[in-house]
């Protein structure tokens, strides 16, 4: 007598496999990884080829590297775009290659299989090339015209003279790239349908002009003199992150960047390094903010009053704040800026329902800004506070959170030190 799992073994058709319908394997194809999709060749003649139909692929060096392998990246590399040069159907929609270790400078594989994916319908392109190597885009990436989507690291762009843009492209991010601030903001300008834009550069840039009229997110980490926000009226998400304490980046002036910001709804902004102001820092910008809905500010220097200034006119400046998050940079307590009540009897944050402060450290000033947020604010729900360590004195600095007046019934502190605590105020 045969066992249970033999009798439900000889219960299957034999060929299920075979008999699979073509939308059945595609859809089996497109959840296996790109090597063990082309493994499935050899099934059957049905599916032998079958994996030269997809329209998306993932390529990166676990395709071509083992711990045995002697050859050169380039090499493995080459046979496989060889065989999809040679084998493929239909359209590519979407493709993705990373190599993390090769020399790249000039690779004629790259280059055609790029001009390859040109005839294909390309509409989401992924490069992550690696940082020891600066490849050169070549000229066929710019005929790319369906376009929708871009990614591209460390690589060397310069747009033919005959480039006429991405007229369909939607999100771009460009990451270690080459290029310079002229060819840069023609790029930008030649995308009238972006909506993304990732920009993270690690040679410092002139001023950047973007003229984009249906950017609605904007990302920029790096160092640069200055960004113009020629035609932005959509923009509603942007986060400038300064690295680095280059010349560039002390001259940057902020004002004139959120003064074409209409529709800012969420800011994320590095105080770090900057001037954030050409002249003197005012009590509050020359306009409001009023669409700021989520302001997260980073590396609040509290030993510099001109950062607490300038973080403070900002707050000023967003009647219609109703996130606010905080993370202090240094823990020096003698700064001679003084957050006294009655320096603010004309604002209150009438919207603001939840403020976090980040690596608080018990400092005069932290003590100050806790206390005239709480007091301004009526319509708070919750306050959290994450100090930089373990303070030895939390049960003092309940103690003394709690005694501190209060605009909102409904608003609570929430601190977390080894274990969350709740001062409750009602």
């Amino acid at each position: 007598m045969l066992p249970e799992g033999r009798k439900h073994c000889q219960g299957l058709p034999p060929d299920v496999l075979i008999n699979l319908p073509d939308n059945v394997i595609d859809v089996i194809l497109m959840c296996l990884p790109c090597k063990d999709g082309v493994r499935t060749s050899v099934l059957s003649k049905k599916w032998r080829y079958h994996w030269c139909r997809l329209a998306k692929f993932e390529l990166d060096e676990s395709l071509w590297r083992t711990q045995k392998d002697r050859l050169y990246p380039t090499v493995r590399l080459a046979k496989i775009v060889y065989q999809l040069l040679t084998h493929h159907e239909g359209p590519i929609t979407k493709f993705k290659l990373r190599i993390a270790h090769a020399d790249l400078k000039e690779c004629p594989e790259i280059d055609n299989f790029i001009y390859f994916l040109s005839r294909k319908g390309i509409q989401h392109l992924v490069l992550h090339l690696p940082e020891d190597g600066i490849y050169k885009l070549p000229s066929s990436l710019f005929i790319c015209s369906q376009l929708r989507h871009l990614n591209l690291h460390d690589c060397l762009i310069h747009p033919p003279p005959a480039f006429k843009g991405f007229d369909r492209l939607v999100s771009l991010e460009l990451c270690r790239v080459t290029i310079s601030s002229e060819l840069l903001g023609s790029l930008i300008s030649h995308c009238p349908l972006l909506e993304q834009f990732v920009l993270k550069i690690s040679e410092s840039l002139n001023i950047i002009e973007i003229n984009a009229p249906m950017l609605r997110s904007f990302d920029f980490t790096g160092s640069i003199s200055s960004i113009c926000l020629k035609n932005v009226p959509l923009m509603a998400k942007a986060s400038l992150m300064h690295e680095g304490s280059s010349r560039e980046a002390e001259n940057f002036d902020y004002a004139k960047f959120f003064e074409s910001c209409s529709s800012l709804e969420h800011l994320l902004l590095n105080f770090k390094y900057g001037k954030f102001f050409a002249d003197e820092t005012p009590t509050r910008l020359p306009f409001d903010l009023n669409r700021l809905k989520h302001l997260r500010l980073s590396n609040i220097v509290v030993k510099e009053s001109y950062k607490l200034s300038c973080a403070l006119c900002l707050i000023r400046s967003s009647p219609y704040l109703e996130y606010l998050e905080i993370e202090i940079y240094g823990y020096y307590d003698g700064a001679p800026e003084s957050l006294e009540l009655e320096r603010f009897s004309d604002i209150t944050f009438n919207h603001l329902r939840e403020v976090t402060l980040i690596k608080f450290g018990r400092t005069t000033l932290e003590m100050q800004l806790i206390k005239l947020l709480l007091a301004k604010s009526p319509m708070l729900v919750k306050m959290l506070i994450y100090p930089v360590f373990n303070l030895e004195t939390t049960s003092e600095i309940l103690d003394e959170l709690s005694k501190f007046g209060h605009a909102s019934p409904k608003a609570v502190i929430v601190y977390y030190d080894k274990k969350e605590v709740i001062v409750n105020f009602s």
